[in-house]
């Protein structure tokens, strides 16, 4: 059987891969800690349930509009200029079936075959595949830990060239957590300032997994702004993540172009979740406070559990919900098996087959040295995979 070559240019996503793999350990009875998925372990908020309630009473089951419910995408507009200070309207928001959807709708309006798109590492594992999916060419630009995992002015304009199309980021990040204050942002700024036809999708949906304090979007400079593609949804601050909702702000060029994507693909997003949406961006925020209080309280036992690791090296991420250790201290290292720890993809199969600990390679995110743990999982499991993971350490020779 002959499929499409399309196929041969991109990859599984590791982190789905890696969450296949310990559901097929755990129907075969085997107890697996899950430190591998992007997930709230969290319930959706009450006030948001209820909106998705009184939707379906209200007959909320007929096809929606492309882009979104025109009082969904001025609930976006409003949330955009109370948490962010930023102004749009309408016609520049457009709702998707998860980010992920308002992701591919960007890079396929913006993206040509060969055009380059410049993402600096590590990154989210869809970015790169997606820039393969629309045919352009992925020109990743290494970070460093010492650094924070953040590309510098200097990087950034090393990288452009006139092929340059699209800069793909995010903050704060996936996988490394790392947070972009205003002042580096405006370092960045004032590159693409000279180079006018790169637009920017900063990719926000970790917004509100935030330590450090506010939050700071690059769509807030006024030089950039016409090219800013914004990127968000509500799967991560509001424990959404099966309600499956994502949405674009962006220039009216490119929202056209994406409602004129998505129509051809999967028209408009679920309307009771829609109307749920609602509820989740003009409502109390409080219970997403809530939850990134006890987010905090992980990160902190997780550098803790970390710090008991020879040879691990990590930051303490100002946001998101995952550390990024550094563990290549153990490459080169051979199991009780006798089997050889070449690099990251065999530490994780390594953890997930004999510890039952499932991770992910930070191959997958541009950075070999790396795999990526979720905190995003109870202090009594954490501690529990964690204890599991250091054993499996020690017994490398």
């Amino acid at each position: 059987m002959q499929l499409s070559s399309l196929l041969t240019k991109f990859n599984e996503p590791e982190t789905l891969k890696m969450a296949k793999l310990g559901r097929e350990l755990r129907a075969q009875g085997i107890d697996v800690t899950d430190l591998s998925l992007g997930e709230p372990d969290f319930d959706t908020p009450d006030h948001i349930k209820e909106a998705a309630k009184r939707a379906i009473d209200a007959n909320y089951s007929h096809y929606t509009p492309v882009a979104g419910y025109l009082d969904l995408r001025e609930a976006v507009c409003t949330k955009l200029m109370r948490d962010n200070g930023l102004a749009y309207t309408p016609e520049q928001i457009v709702v998707s079936t998860g980010a992920k959807q308002s992701i591919a709708n960007t890079v396929l309006s913006i993206v040509d075959q060969g055009d380059e798109v410049v993402i600096p590492t590590p990154y989210w594992v869809t970015y790169s595949e997606i820039v393969r999916l629309a045919g352009g060419v992925v020109k990743l630009v290494k970070t460093s830990i010492d650094n924070g995992y953040k590309i510098t002015p200097e990087e950034l304009e090393a990288a452009i060239t006139d092929k340059t199309r699209l800069f793909m980021f995010s903050s704060p990040c996936n996988p490394t957590g790392a947070l972009y204050t205003r002042d580096e942002l405006a370092g960045l700024v004032k590159v693409f300032e000279k180079h006018p036809d790169v637009f920017i999708m900063s990719d926000e949906i970790y917004e509100h997994i935030n330590f450090q304090g506010k939050h700071e979007s690059i769509a807030q400079f006024e030089s950039v702004k016409d090219r800013v593609i914004l990127i968000n949804g509500l799967s991560k601050g509001f424990a959404m993540t099966g309600w499956r909702l994502g949405y674009v702000a962006a220039p009216v060029a490119v929202a056209k172009a994406s409602e004129k994507i998505q129509g051809q693909m999967t028209s408009g997003a679920t309307a009771i979740t829609q109307r749920a949406a609602i509820a989740a961006l003009t409502g109390d925020l409080k219970p997403t406070d809530e939850m990134v209080a006890q987010f905090k309280q992980r990160r902190a036992r997780v550098m803790e559990l970390l710090a008991e690791m020879p040879g691990v090296v990590c930051n303490e991420p100002p946001g998101a919900f995952y550390v990024f250790p550094d563990v290549h201290a153990y490459f080169g290292k051979k199991t009780p098996a006798g089997e050889l720890i070449e690099n990251a993809d065999d530490l994780c199969m390594y953890l997930l087959n004999t510890a039952h600990v499932s991770t992910v390679t930070g191959r997958a995110f541009g950075e070999p040295n790396c795999i990526r743990i979720s905190f995003a999982n109870s202090i009594e499991k954490i501690d529990a995979g964690f204890g599991k993971i250091k054993k499996a350490l020690e017994v490398l020779t």
